[in-house]
């Protein structure tokens, strides 16, 4: 006799207790060797920074990408799933060098060896609480081969791929324009720089003085950067300013003639005067200007935010300093012409918040045009599949506009750039060892670079460097390439796009054959969660469950701003309850991965808690029928007579199609639909009811054939729903009667297959549908009477079809069970319902109810006279928020879509609650 269930689930117990057991079991490992015949599947982890606790968006990924993995090793592919973390330059030294300024200290005080020292003692605490929440989330990561974007492995293939491309001249070093943060002292990527929409600016108008007489107005939102301009540029259409066309103006501030250009891809007329100023150490636009027409690159402010020699009068003033002094002397020269409010953009440093300063810089960039050419065409040829195919559209318009990747990075903490320069002849020697002499002189006089790598160069190496490149290893010639990689669209260009460059280059292969892109995961109202806006969810919290106090502590402490604050108090006032991983993944696997925005609803989390719940009650009412039967879940479908038993194995049949389906497309908002439906809708709702006059039945193979039939579907329900909530399938799996040959976890046990599992029925099916549509009639007419669910009641069920009232004779034990009634079946000739009596009519069935004696109608009359008072009052409140054009505009489609369908529902409601009214006898 197998131990009875526990009345509720704890999720707290369970899921650390199963997880332990499933690493101690090395359940999670790829095993496969040499001529091992299985097929593989790989995902490499998109390796989370290092900078502090894991988000949303992390559990939206890793949710995602267990799926996969639990499916395909259940399906009995050899899979690997490779943890680890990212060394993520910029931002961990941020976060260190806050940790020093606490103390009173910088890193130079500390010097590069002790700072670096400090990085890494702390990275051993951040990292090891991530690899701590994967788990918590069920991460099924062969943790065997966790790696860390500088492993001594990891960077001894980043410094091979550095040297390989350098030798090929596809690394060089060059003096360009770059993102430059001048708080943290370094080149930016594109990526660690964001946008602030919807600045108030202004744009101010000064006047050049034209060779020759007369003058030209510029419009700039920077006045300080004319201190620096070596060219002014109208359009060459432009009749206004044709007659200036070659012509010089002269520079106010400092003796320089200023040339006129035309330039059609700079100016667009419309805009301000219709002439632009021209300064290319300062501007993206402009510098890409200034090559065209070969324009001088005067840099005036320098790397400390500060205006430089070139700078004149205004030297050594701060930049936001000198805009006001330099807009000071044009007024007092006379050369402003008026200002106006201007909304613009405003590009900051992700990590130090500060505006970033476009500045002229010596760096090392990486050629990229011979990269990008395969990679174009592995996506091209379908080597390489993006889902959903209409970012196709997006990396063909970026890799076919490719600029050089400037790679160095003024930090401390990343992987050193392998150039040591000679302070004897200026020779750069780039090696893989560190040279003790220079290869052209043989100077013993070298220094290296100080600088260090762009950490998306080390984190484009992934794949291979994972397993093992540029050694040969057994890794690399099994599990590479990788089959998918799971990620969020945003870094399809930055991250995505450098693998299949780097893969196809070093490893002359396709990385992966997936890149399967999801969406941004906010808060309910379609915000971007921000730690500002207090909207931040921490999947712990979801998970262990938190105090609303412990939450504004929390964000408090993050820098939620008090509007943010109010929001979280707003929003949760009860806190969160103890969740539990499963319903957290089951709730992000139920929004589509492909849409751009993912509103995760804490109601939403809570449904899904219930259905795990369900599915637990499920189990225990099923496995408390077993008393005194030997009954064993085998993998087989048992045979089935009896309609209950067909259908359900039908249902299971369909159910396990669409989840297949679904998860093999990276639908796995499909999949788990489709279970959630079948579980909560059919096992549940009508399956388990239908089995209850079976399990009473005085027949043995009635009862033997029903039970049989259950542990399948009970034992087959949670092999299919594994994937998405581990950790509840398995305590209940482990219950679960099975024959010998069953393995020793869920884990590792066989994923359904269409056709196996269950059986497609027609027959079983239509026949269901007519009877679940007439015990529905029965019980609406019920619920509409408000008759209470123990009362039992008379029905009669009147059809001259011979097929329908076969079904209704065969089931009738299932109609009177279902229904609570006492059940008489005719023909409709000569059968009229009494007057006080509720009828309805479903699938050619008149089904009648006779209320003498069930309803005192004057209360009833009060009662449904109440209930479409209220249905009315809930109907005008949604028909006036539907009709409110700002709420359609800002909510969430799917809000929107919610609010639709509950108007729906409560119409029908009404329409009901009015026809039940209407058969009242009069007053």
């Amino acid at each position: 006799m197998t131990e009875e269930m526990p009345k509720a689930y704890d999720p707290r117990e369970t899921e650390p207790r199963w997880y332990a057991y499933w690493e101690k079991e090395g359940l999670f490992r790829a095993t496969g060797k040499p001529g091992d015949a299985r097929p593989t599947y790989v995902i490499a982890i998109p390796p989370p920074n290092v900078t502090g606790s894991l988000h949303m968006g992390h559990a939206c990924r890793t949710t995602f990408e267990d799926a996969l993995i639990r499916h395909k090793r259940m399906q009995g592919f050899d899979t690997l799933w490779i943890p680890g973390t990212d060394h993520a330059g910029i931002a961990t030294q941020v976060v260190v060098e806050r940790l020093l300024k606490a103390e009173g200290k910088t890193r130079h005080d500390l010097g590069r060896a002790e700072f670096i020292k400090r990085v890494w003692q702390w990275k051993e605490e951040s990292g090891n609480r991530i690899l701590h929440q994967l788990r918590k989330l069920g991460a099924s990561c062969d943790w065997s081969h966790e790696r860390f974007t500088m492993d001594e492995g990891l960077s001894t293939a980043v410094r091979e791929v550095f040297v390989r491309l350098y030798e090929e001249g596809l690394i060089y070093r060059d003096t360009r324009l770059v993102n430059w943060d001048v708080e943290t002292q370094t080149v930016l990527s594109d990526l660690e720089v964001d946008t602030e929409e919807n600045v108030q600016g202004e744009l101010f108008e000064f006047a050049y003085n034209v060779e020759g007489g007369g003058e030209v107005v510029v419009a700039t939102t920077r006045p300080e950067t004319m201190l620096g301009d070596s060219g002014l540029a109208v359009h060459p259409d432009d009749p206004r300013y044709t007659h200036l066309h070659g012509k010089f103006v002269t520079h106010p501030f400092v003796s320089r003639r200023i040339p006129i250009i035309a330039d059609a891809v700079l100016v667009d007329p419309k805009f301000g005067t219709g002439v632009v100023k021209v300064t290319p150490a300062h501007d993206f636009n402009d510098f890409a200007t200034g090559k065209r027409h070969k324009l001088e690159e005067i840099s005036v402010i320098g790397l400390n935010g500060k205006m430089n020699e070139n700078a004149g009068e205004f030297q050594g003033q701060d930049r936001f300093v000198a805009r006001k002094q330099v807009k000071k002397k044009l007024e007092e020269l006379g050369l402003v012409r008026g200002s106006k409010p201007h909304v613009m953009t405003l590009p900051k440093s992700q990590r130090s918040g500060t505006v970033v300063e476009p500045v002229i810089s010596t760096q090392w960039f990486v050629r990229m045009q011979p990269l990008a050419a395969p990679a174009i065409e592995a996506v091209q040829s379908g080597k390489i599949q993006i889902v959903p195919e209409e970012w196709t559209k997006t990396y063909f318009h970026w890799m076919n506009n490719i600029q050089d990747w400037c790679i160095s990075r003024q930090l401390w903490w990343g992987h050193e750039i392998p150039a040591w320069y000679c302070d004897d002849c200026e020779h750069i020697n780039v090696s893989r060892e560190t040279p003790t002499a220079c290869s052209k002189c043989k100077s013993a006089n070298l220094r290296q670079d100080a600088d260090v790598l762009d950490t998306w160069f080390s984190s484009a190496l992934w794949p291979f460097s994972t397993l093992g490149w540029p050694e040969k290893t057994p890794d690399l010639a099994r599990y590479y390439p990788t089959t998918d990689m799971e990620t969020g669209f945003d870094i399809l260009f930055f991250w995505v796009a450098r693998m299949i460059m780097m893969g196809l280059k070093f490893m002359g292969d396709v990385p992966f054959r997936r890149v399967l892109l999801s969406g941004l995961v906010t808060d309910e109202r379609g915000e971007k969660m921000s730690k500002t806006k207090g909207n931040v969810i921490d999947p712990l919290d979801v998970i262990g469950g938190s105090t609303l106090d412990a939450l504004v502590a929390k964000a408090a402490d993050a820098g939620a701003k008090p509007s943010g604050l109010d929001y979280l108090k707003k929003t949760y006032p009860e806190g969160f309850a103890a969740y539990g991983a499963d319903a957290l993944r089951f709730t992000l696997a139920s929004y589509a991965p492909q849409q751009r925005k993912i509103a995760l609803s804490i109601k939403r989390i809570e449904g899904y808690r219930n259905f795990c719940n369900k599915l637990w009650n499920a189990a225990r009412f099923s496995l408390g029928k077993l008393e005194g039967h030997d009954v064993r879940a085998s993998g087989e479908r048992p045979a089935a007579t009896l309609l209950a038993n067909r259908w359900i194995l039908s249902r299971l049949d369909a159910a396990t199609s669409t989840a297949q389906k679904g998860i093999d497309e990276y639908r796995l908002d499909d999949a788990s639909g489709a279970l959630y439906h079948f579980v909560w809708g059919e096992l549940c709702d009508w399956y388990l009811e239908l089995t209850k006059p079976l399990l009473t039945s005085d027949d043995p193979r009635v009862v033997s054939e029903t039970l049989a039939v259950l542990m399948h579907v009970i034992e087959t329900t949670l092999r299919l729903l594994h994937p998405f909530i581990p950790f509840v399938t398995e305590e209940i799996w482990q219950r679960i009667p099975k024959t010998a040959a069953a393995p020793k976890s869920i884990v590792i046990a066989a994923y359904p297959k269409e056709g196996l599992e269950g059986k497609a029925d027609a027959d079983a099916e239509r026949e269901m549908s007519s009877l679940i549509a007439v015990i529905v009639a029965a019980r609406t007419m019920r619920s509409e009477h408000d008759l209470a669910p123990s009362r039992e009641v008379p029905l009669m069920l009147r059809t001259d079809d011979p097929t329908i009232t076969a079904l209704l004779t065969r089931e009738l034990a299932a109609v009177t069970t279902l229904c609570r009634a006492t059940v008489t079946i005719a023909k409709s000739a000569g059968s009229e319902a009494a007057e006080d009596a509720a009828v309805a009519v479903a699938e050619g069935v008149t089904i009648i109810m006779p209320l003498a004696g069930l309803v005192d109608h004057a209360k009833e009359r009060e009662r449904l006279t109440r209930e479409i008072a209220k249905t009315v009052k809930d109907i005008e409140a949604i028909q006036k928020k539907l009709g409110n054009a700002g709420f359609l505009e800002r909510a969430p489609a799917a809000l929107v879509e919610t609010e639709r369908a509950r108007l729906t529902e409560l119409e029908t409601s009404q329409t009901r609650l009015t026809q039940a009214l209407g058969k009242l006898p009069a007053a």
